[in-house]
């Protein structure tokens, strides 16, 4: 039996993509694939694979965990398994559900209790004392990606 060729990024070297970078219109989807390739491969570092923002995706698509990493192990491409996705997602979306959810991910915030909000602000605390223009988890994300490679916040 031949193992695939996984063509992961190496997570300990560089972050995932964004979660604002999209793939078949899906907001996070390509972040969720590249933690999933470098948990494979043993480098996700830091990151996880099915965290509470891949498990929104996952529930919105209606995908399990486990049968997304096994397509994944496969050595499929970003869009063999946006095929996949779409042949097997439990919840078929159209066009305009599927923009509208992404434009919701990318803006979402911690608007909940009062233990995610003080979660949200300990992160960006650990990040920046003077940053004021970080309202959502994808900004929150996209920072602390920048500032753990090396970047300045």
């Amino acid at each position: 039996m031949t193992i695939p060729e996984i063509k992961a990024p190496d997570l300990t070297q560089r972050p995932p993509r964004s979660p604002r970078c999209r793939l078949g219109g899906y907001a996070g989807l390509p972040r969720m694939l590249d933690k999933g390739r470098a948990t494979i491969i043993g480098k996700n570092g830091e990151y996880h694979f099915d965290c509470p923002l891949d498990q929104r995706i996952l529930s919105f698509l209606g995908i399990e965990a486990p049968a997304l990493k096994a397509e994944l192990a496969a050595g499929k491409s970003d869009g063999e398994i946006l095929e996949w996705i779409n042949a097997n997602a439990k919840n078929k979306r159209s066009e305009w559900e599927i923009e509208q959810w992404s434009s919701y991910l990318e803006r979402r915030g911690p608007t909940s209790d009062a233990e995610t909000l003080g979660f949200f602000a300990d992160m960006i605390g650990k990040i920046t004392k003077t940053r004021e223009d970080i309202h959502a988890w994808a900004d929150l994300l996209d920072l602390d990606d920048y500032v753990s490679f090396g970047g300045k916040a």
